[in-house]
């Protein structure tokens, strides 16, 4: 049976990946996940894998609106006499 989770991830992995192997995680993240990947903690990394998933969507329904909207020019922080 296939899996279309893994089939997407495989596809964005062989289109992005050398993209996404060069951006760099926050310092101690790579060795906390490492350290969770050794005690097989699942609940953790499952837990961060919706915690990302939950943050991706909410940025692309935000960048989603925000295109619905006209854009409004900055305010001037100076009076001009």
């Amino acid at each position: 049976m296939s899996n279309p989770y893994a089939e997407w991830f495989e596809q964005l992995r062989a289109e992005y990946g050398e993209q996404l192997r060069q951006m760099p995680l926050p310092e101690g993240l790579p060795e906390h996940l490492h350290a969770l990947v050794l005690a097989q903690d699942e609940d953790a990394i499952t837990l961060m894998l919706k915690l990302a998933w939950q943050f991706g969507a909410q940025a692309g329904f935000a960048a989603g609106q925000s295109q619905d909207r006209t854009p409004t020019p900055p305010r001037r922080s100076t009076v001009q006499a």
